[in-house]
């Protein structure tokens, strides 16, 4: 895959620069083939490069020297990530890591602040991401302190279907029910079930191997009382 057949489709903010900035965001970016598993960003490196899923899904999460994981959030096709760490010129302070097998962007931080120093809509596009990221994390932190895992399950799925950061992935998203549990920190059968549940709500159709979300606003507002189990 070339990045000029991809970026075209997967990256919002890509039809928003001019040719001159088009032409060498495709001459500079590389895509890469990213394994499920494999570590795609290492937490403690420098950043170098924004990142980019053009197809597959991806986690960002931290650990522990023994041996604890937690998932910050999922990244499907269509987001980039890591922005925060280039414009702070920073080392990451979590990985990235595929959880499926994944077409991976990497945009070198020489492109990333060439476009910055020359592209107001770029700038505009990275503001707005960077908002909504701040958002999304509040977010995070709030429902994994309150909320039961059924309600877990469906803020989580909401995020991922966030069309400011992932646009244009429409209301299906290919992912398994192991897959939502690491993301939403629950067991694959406690994700199971808080599917089912979600489905006789009317809010999501479970398909194999995928989600067809019916009604994203009620998966963003479902919370306390109306899911079950809230010692789970």
């Amino acid at each position: 895959m070339q990045p000029s057949d991809s970026l075209r489709f997967a990256a919002a903010w890509f039809r928003l620069l001019s040719d001159e900035q088009q032409a060498r965001v495709e001459r500079d970016v590389s895509v890469q083939q990213a394994p499920a598993g494999s570590i795609i960003e290492r937490k403690g490196e420098p950043a170098q490069a924004w990142i980019g899923v053009l197809a597959g899904l991806i986690k960002v999460s931290v650990g522990n020297a023994e041996g604890k994981v937690a998932s910050l959030t999922g990244v499907p096709a269509g987001g980039w990530i890591g922005e925060g760490s280039l414009l702070k010129r920073e080392i990451r302070k979590y990985d990235i890591v595929a959880l499926r097998d994944s077409v991976v962007a990497r945009m070198p931080a020489a492109t990333f602040d060439w476009l910055l120093d020359n592209s107001i809509p770029f700038n505009r596009y990275l503001l707005d991401q960077l908002n909504e990221r701040v958002a999304q994390f509040i977010g995070k932190a709030e429902y994994d302190r309150l909320l039961d895992p059924d309600a877990r399950v469906a803020r989580c799925l909401g995020e991922l279907f966030n069309p400011l950061l992932y646009p244009g992935m429409g209301m299906r998203l290919a992912i398994t029910q192991e897959e939502i549990g690491y993301l939403a920190r629950v067991s694959r059968q406690r994700a199971n079930q808080a599917l089912r549940r979600l489905e006789e709500a009317g809010l999501l159709k479970v398909e194999y191997g995928a989600v067809r979300v019916l009604d994203l606003e009620g998966l963003k507002r479902y919370g306390p009382g109306q899911g079950q189990d809230p010692a789970a």
